[in-house]
This record gives structure tokens, C-alpha cells and sequence, in this order.
């Protein structure tokens, strides 16, 4: 189940109560627990080291934030009283600090208490320090937009919190759920190394390009699941809420200026990737360059575009040598009318590496990943530009010496 769902359940269960005090708040708790509801488990519940006491999970809007809460208390702490999930947009937390809440939840004998977008309570960086130093057996997870610098811009967060994001679901995530199968990951490694013994084995079960243009139009967020009709809808509208809260309000822009990020948005999309025009582009959306910069910047956290530099993200202050939609769905989403494959097919392969790698411009191929592997990305006719190089081939299932298949790579995560 998407994460709109469960929002909107919290909204209504919220709404039959006329004044929600803490038992209010464990009746809906227990609600979301007792629900069976068809989810797609996030892997990353196993990577994250719940022996932390503040942990952040960031992610874009509709990703799936608050379905990987409920999931979390459903798998570690089913039926446990000492764990409480809130939901902080909650009207009742406009009249109550979490500092106040959490000392009554503690007293009570809380001892894990989930707070669900907490960008939407002020003073949150200044609170979690305060319940961290007051209460020495409360662990605290929350979830937050992918804007937010939670440790960036608050000092005292630095040695207590641990930040992880949510992304969306890779290609093998997706496949597992439609073919009801369950392929583990591999790392980059693996997939250099024993690319055509994994294949074989995976093809064996599956045909992986019957899914692959699916998850390229709609497969990579989850609401897919519930709400397939209208899923670039959907998705709109949570890039304009990205645009409209996260972006400007997190960032303290006007909204006065709200529509010169969405012109900016929508010259990325009718032409990413591309190497931006950085004077040109500020002529067009009547802004100056360095606006066109921070813009750029905002937006690249917010997860709507990735930008690519020939030296990582060290150069993020110098403009970008290419500008790409953090994810195909966006171009089918934004701007139908720029998809062609071979923006595709490179677009995917820099959302689904750059998750856990480091993705970098070079004149010798499209993509030098790590500072050690060089790619070209294209058809099943691509080939590796130099000798120990590699080529990611689109429409292949079986690799051969260097040439791997395209969607191979979305089994990294």
C-alpha cells in the first residue's frame, strides 16, 4: 500500500476525534498495526542500525515514507506498548511540544516513539536534542523531506542523529512484486565480475524486459500498487507539493517565486539531459544566475533532477556538466514529449548507481562510476568505448565479456 493511503486513513481516523489526547493517538497506532494492507517491504528496514536512539528517514514525497513506518512497526514492534507512531501533522501537535508528549510517553513507559513528518512541527531540531539528553532509554525514528538538513543546519543533531533516505523502488523491487519472486541484491562488484552467471540464473525465472518499460513509466514509486490510473496524477501533484512546501518553504523562498521553479522544472525536463545554459536559462526564467544555481541545488535535494560533475559532487557549487530528472517516471510525468530511449536508458542507469555510488562526468564515456569503472549506455548494439570499459545494453537479457545489460543494474538496491 502507497503511502497516500495510509495518510489518508491517519486524516480520517484523526477526524473522529473531537479532542485526540495520547489515547487517541495509540487507538490510531493500533489501527494502522491491525491493518492488512498489500506493501512492498523496503530492504533498507535491514540496513539501518536501529541501535541508534535518533534515527531520520528521508524521502521524496509519495515514496513511501509513512507505508515503511507502519511496515516497521508492524515487523519490530507488532502489539508492543511501549511503541507509539504519531503522525505530526496532526492538529493536535499545534497545541503540544514532542518535548511534552514524549515526557508523558516516557513516563508512561514508552520507549520508541516514531514521529512522521516532522518538517511540519517547528523547533523539531532543538526538541529531539532535548528528549535525547532527557530521556536516556527513549529512542526516537522520524520521518522528514529529503530538503530538510536535519544534521546540515543544526550543530547539536551532528553526533546523535543517523540520517538515512528512501529511495524509490528499484527495478528489482519492483520485479519481485510482480512476478511474486524474491531476487536478492548484488553489489557493483558482483555484477562486473559474474554479470552473465547472474543473469542466467535470473532469466531462468523471469523475463525481466517483459517488466522493464513498465518500471521505466511507472514502477519506481509505490502508489503504482493502488493507484495505477492515475499514477502520473499522482505523481504531479507531489512534485508541485515538492515545489510548493519543500523546495520554497524548507529553503525560505517566497512563493512569489514559485513559478519561476516551475519554468526551471520544465526546462529540464523538455531537454535533460543537457549541459546548462546557465545565462540563457536565467534570461528565460527572468531570474539571475546564481538564483538559476540555488535553484538547481534545491532541487537536486529534493530529488526531482540529479546533476552530473567530472568531479562528483565536490564541484556542486560550479554549474553541472549535464542536468538529468532524478528518475524516468519524472520525464513520462513532466514532459511526455523529451522521452526517447536513449535518455531512458541513461537516466536509469544514474538513478539506480547513484544510490549507493558516486557518479561523475567524463570525456571517455557517459558515466565514470567510483573513480574506477567507465560506462556507455545505450542499445543492444552499444560497446564499451576503450579497452576495460563497460557498456550497459538495453534489450538484452545475457551480457557478454564487458556488455552487461541495462537492467541488471537495477538489482543493486
Amino acid at each position: 500500500m502507497s503511502s497516500i493511503d495510509y495518510n489518508t486513513n491517519i486524516k480520517t481516523l484523526h477526524l473522529s476525534y473531537k479532542a485526540p489526547k495520547m489515547q487517541s493517538l495509540v487507538n490510531i497506532h493500533n489501527t494502522l498495526q491491525d491493518q492488512s494492507l498489500d506493501t512492498i517491504r523496503r530492504e533498507l528496514l535491514d540496513e539501518i542500525d536501529w541501535n541508534h536512539r535518533i534515527i531520520g528517514i528521508k524521502g521524496f514525497r509519495g515514496v513511501g515514507k509513512t507505508t515503511f513506518l507502519i511496515d516497521l512497526v508492524k515487523e519490530k514492534y507488532l502489539n508492543d506498548k511501549s511503541c507509539l507512531y504519531v503522525n505530526l501533522n496532526s492538529f493536535y501537535f499545534t497545541k503540544r511540544k514532542i518535548v511534552s508528549f514524549a515526557d508523558e510517553f516516557y513516563k508512561t513507559g514508552g520507549k520508541t516513539l516514531i514521529l512522521d513528518q516532522i518538517n511540519k512541527y517547528p523547533d523539531w531540531a532543538s526538541e529531539l536534542k532535548i528528549c535525547h539528553d532527557t530521556f536516556p532509554e527513549l529512542k526516537i525514528i522520524f520521518s522528514a523531506s529529503p530538503v530538510l538538513r536535519v544534521i546540515e543546519s543544526n550543530y547539536e543533531l551532528k553526533d546523535i542523529a543517523k540520517i538515512y533516505h528512501l529511495e524509490g523502488l528499484s527495478f528489482r523491487e519492483y520485479l519481485n512484486y510482480q512476478s511474486n519472486l524474491n531476487f536478492k541484491r548484488y553489489t557493483l562488484q558482483e555484477i562486473l565480475t559474474n554479470h552473465i552467471s547472474i543473469a542466467q540464473e535470473i532469466t531462468q525465472k523471469v523475463k525481466p524486459l517483459a517488466f522493464f518499460h513498465d518500471y521505466l513509466k511507472d514502477g519506481y514509486y509505490p502508489y503504482f500498487i493502488r493507484n495505477k490510473g492515475f499514477y502520473n496524477e499522482t505523481l504531479l501533484k507531489h512534485i508541485n507539493l515538492a515545489l510548493e512546501i519543500d523546495v520554497t518553504y524548507i529553503n525560505q523562498i517566497d512563493l512569489q517565486y514559485l513559478p519561476k521553479l516551475r519554468k526551471l522544472l520544465q526546462i529540464i525536463a523538455s531537454q535533460a539531459p543537457f549541459s546548462p545554459n546557465v545565462s540563457k536559462i536565467s534570461a528565460d526564467v527572468q531570474t539571475s544566475r546564481a538564483t538559476i544555481m540555488n535553484y538547481l541545488r534545491y532541487m537536486k535535494n529534493a530529488r526531482i533532477i540529479n546533476m552530473l560533475f567530472s568531479n562528483g559532487n565536490e564541484d556542486e557549487i560550479k554549474k553541472p556538466d549535464l542536468v538529468y530528472l532524478h528518475n524516468t517516471n519524472l520525464m513520462y510525468a513532466i514532459d511526455p514529449e523529451n522521452v526517447n530511449a536513449k535518455i531512458l536508458r541513461q537516466t536509469f542507469f544514474y538513478n539506480q548507481l547513484g544510490y549507493k555510488n558516486q557518479i561523475k562526468s567524463s570525456g571517455r564515456a557517459d558515466f565514470k562510476v567510483n573513480d574506477l569503472h567507465y560506462f556507455n549506455v545505450g542499445g543492444k548494439h552499444i560497446t564499451p568505448s576503450e579497452e576495460g570499459h563497460y557498456a550497459a545494453a538495453d534489450m538484452i537479457e545475457i551480457g557478454n565479456r564487458n556488455v552487461i545489460p541495462l537492467w541488471l543494474f537495477g538489482f543493486l538496491y
